[in-house]
This record gives C-alpha cells, structure tokens and sequence, in this order.
C-alpha cells in the first residue's frame, strides 16, 4: 500500500480524523452519531453517502428505506450533506463549516464509485486510483479545516471471500481505503457487539512486534 497522503498545514490549524470501523450491526454508525454529539453538540454536519439508484437505473426500494430511517434516526438540529462521490470536495466548500463532521459511511462511497466506474481488468486500476483519490481529499478536510472528521466504515475481509469479482473488488478497495485512512494518523476505533475498542491505542508497529516476539523467543516471563 502506498503511504496515506501528507498533511498540508499551510491553511491553518489542522482538526482531527476518526475513523469507527466495524463489521454489519456492530454499532458503528451509533457510537459515530453518540461521539458526534458529544464533541459538537448541535454544531454537527452529518455526510451520507448513500444513494438508492445508480444511472438509470430504479431507485432500490430497501435502500430507500434505509435512507429514510438514518434520515430520522439523526438530530435534527444537524446540518446534512447528502454527497455520493467527490465527499471531500464538497466537505470543503460548505462554509461555515461545522465544527464537527461525520461521514456515513466510506463503505457505501467506496461502492458509489465502483459502481459508477470501468468493472473490465482494465479498468481496475482507474477504480483503485478514484478509491485513493477519494479517502485522500477526506483526510484533507481535517488538514485544511479545524474540524473533527469522523468517519464510519464497513470491515467486510473477516467473512468468507465474495463469490463474484466485483464482490472481491469491493472487498479489496474497501481494505485499502480503511488502511490508508488508519495510517493517516486517525484514531481508530473497532467496534464489536456495540463495544468500542480503541484499536490505535492498542496496535503495535512491526518494530515493535519483532522485538516481543524476540524476548518471548530468549525465554523472558510474559
């Protein structure tokens, strides 16, 4: 994986970046509205990405339904920016912006573009370049912008491997926004069964792994 995008800090002080990772019904998007509120208050913009048509094609009715619970779940004192693609951009030209932003979520955006983009072999390497493109003008945001980003992703490489290509297309992009993300200095959080567990706080670098496994090898106590 190539290495997370620089921070550009020539337009002021930077803000922070969250990322809430978390497999399906985990309490991610929960824990990402709960934290969002308690850093913001009603000073929040909340950023979905979901769409429920792709082209011309007709809109998915569960998806629609989908939509319309977040929609009601959410406070509504909060501002809301409903962006399929190009997030980052968008998140820079609301003015004022809020002083904390949540994204729900990069899974969906990660699928925007796939969908919307070249499936052959040979278009592969566009889709991976717009992924990378798209998490990288996310991590902007808090580089340019005193803001709070929080993020809320989807992890989908614990189960089994997808059945169909663009199943393990997605899967992989997928993996490579969460990393590139992670390795951006976000804090990042796991979620499992609803509990949160800091995961930033807890990782070990290969250094750092190499020398454990070292004085466990020479015999010293655990």
């Amino acid at each position: 994986m190539s290495q997370a995008v620089e921070q550009d800090q020539s337009s002021g002080p930077a803000g922070s970046v969250t990322l809430v990772l978390g497999g399906v019904r985990s309490g991610k998007s929960r824990f990402a509205q709960d934290l969002a509120g308690q850093i913001g208050g009603d000073d929040v913009l909340f950023v979905a990405t979901a769409q429920a048509s792709f082209q011309d094609q007709p809109a998915d009715e569960e998806m629609t339904r989908r939509i319309d619970h977040h929609r009601r779940s959410r406070p509504s004192a909060w501002s809301t920016l409903e962006q399929p693609r190009d997030v980052g951009q968008a998140i820079l030209q609301t003015s004022p912006l809020a002083s904390v932003v949540l994204v729900d979520c990069l899974t969906l955006l990660v699928s925007n573009v796939i969908c919307d983009g070249d499936h052959s072999k040979s278009g592969l390497h566009d889709l991976e370049a717009r992924v990378i493109a798209e998490v990288d003008a996310l991590i902007q945001v808090a580089a340019q912008r005193p803001t709070h980003l929080i993020i809320v992703s989807g992890e989908v490489g614990c189960g089994i491997v997808p059945e169909h290509p663009l199943g393990r297309t997605f899967r992989d992009l997928l993996g490579l926004a969460n990393q590139r993300l992670a390795a951006s200095d976000a804090t990042t959080y796991w979620m499992v069964a609803g509990l949160a567990i800091n995961a930033t706080a807890i990782a070990s670098s290969t250094e750092q792994a190499a020398q454990q496994i070292q004085h466990l090898a020479n015999g010293a106590p655990q």
